[in-house]
């Protein structure tokens, strides 16, 4: 008996690999564990001249639309659902965020009503900066939440963002993951020491200019890391602004790229902290794991977060994190269980809950301890893949 012919899924996202974000790196998770059953072809905006208009990444057939610029993402949302049409027919329409993927499937949703349409909410940005993206078509946008027939948001907060929007359909949360095994830190495994000989700071002076000229040794300084884009939501800046209430033994390791790096590099020159404060630059995945395991705590004192997987890559590192009770960190971080609660936009507070895992030995182990346990039973691709194997299923 020959097996049942795959399932054709078609996606629409405004960006894909190698243009990364956690949205579309979650994507890449998922649809690599699903091969089979599953047939993933992906219509996206091109935005970049070097990217082929075809090509296979993992299990998805990716084709791009548009003239590698910024105008792609509109080209997206005019022809997507026409470029559709002459790839044959599809048993499911899947969008990545309700954004310009979002209004590509909801006009290829109006063509096709008879085939189902899933939206995922991956949304960082506050509901007020979304707001103030698509205030001029919020009717239309609305759309996109209220013609889905189901909706899989990675936290709670996106999934009562959802309903608000007039959602009718049902609404999961089916989270991000973390690939454990990355992020796990063995023995064995190779770390940029900070002994005497000051290995983990010539790296860092390779590539920051804002980098102390003298070696320190690990049992001279801890360090504070945080990994993200350097745009105003992650409050970067405030975590800079608390080094001043830190001892100057206390170094931070900004990990990460975005438009305020300029800024952030003059706010940390202004203050004094120029030698504390040491910019990385974007790491791959395969370098960011062995500073994480170098560090002592990790902090993002986000103004606004959909889940936030970088939080979920130190947990799964080893690292106590300090974290604002914003967005969907509430739905992993339990306050003096699996992470330490700051206010938002309180650079003293910051500081106050960073020393207290610093002095507190006792609680940074038990963070550590629940923070580990927590991402092992949780969070991790494989269970995240099967759950949405299921909702595709039912689809």
């Amino acid at each position: 008996m020959s097996p049942l012919p795959a399932k054709r899924v078609l996606i629409f996202s405004t960006a894909y690999l190698p243009l990364v974000g956690g949205a579309e790196f979650a994507v890449k998770e998922i649809t690599d564990r699903l091969g089979g059953e599953f047939e993933f072809v992906m219509l996206t905006a091109r935005l970049d001249a070097k990217l082929p208009e075809i090509e296979r990444i993992g299990n998805i057939e990716v084709h791009r639309i548009g003239e590698d610029n910024h105008w792609d993402k509109y080209r997206l949302v005019k022809v997507g659902w026409q470029e559709a049409r002459k790839l044959g027919r599809f048993d499911l329409v899947w969008a990545i965020m309700a954004s310009y993927g979002g209004f590509a499937a909801l006009r290829y949703k109006k063509r096709n009503p008879a085939v189902p349409f899933l939206l995922t909410l991956q949304e960082g940005d506050s509901r007020w900066q979304i707001y103030k993206h698509v205030w001029w078509c919020w009717p239309y946008f609305k759309q996109i939440f209220q013609r889905a027939d189901r909706i899989q948001a990675i936290s709670n907060y996106l999934a009562a963002w959802a309903r608000q929007l007039g959602a009718k359909c049902p609404v999961e949360v089916v989270p991000n993951g973390v690939d454990i095994e990355r992020f796990n830190c063995h023995s064995d495994r190779p770390r940029l020491s900070r002994g005497s000989g000051g290995i983990l700071l010539a790296k860092l002076r390779d590539s920051s200019t804002t980098v102390a000229s003298a070696p320190f040794a690990r049992n001279d300084v801890s360090l504070v890391i945080t990994a993200s884009r350097l745009v105003k939501k992650n409050g970067v800046a405030d975590l800079i602004k608390a080094m001043q209430f830190l001892p100057p033994s206390v170094h931070l390791l900004i990990a990460g790229s975005g438009p305020l790096e300029g800024k952030l590099k003059s706010l940390a020159k202004q203050l004094h902290l120029a030698e504390r404060v040491h910019f990385l630059g974007s790491l791959s995945h395969d370098e960011l794991p062995k500073y994480l395991w170098d560090s002592d705590v990790f902090c993002r004192p986000s103004r606004s977060e959909g889940l936030g997987s970088a939080f979920l890559e130190a947990m799964a590192a080893g690292l106590p994190v300090v974290a604002t009770p914003v967005g969907g960190i509430p739905d992993f971080l339990q306050d003096g269980e699996t992470g330490l609660f700051c206010q938002v936009g309180d650079p003293k507070d910051i500081a106050e809950k960073i020393k207290k895992i610093f002095d507190d030995k006792l609680l940074a182990e038990r963070l550590r301890e629940n923070s580990r346990k927590l991402i092992a039973e949780k969070y991790i691709w494989q269970g995240i893949a099967r759950d949405m194997q299921v909702i595709f299923s039912q689809l």
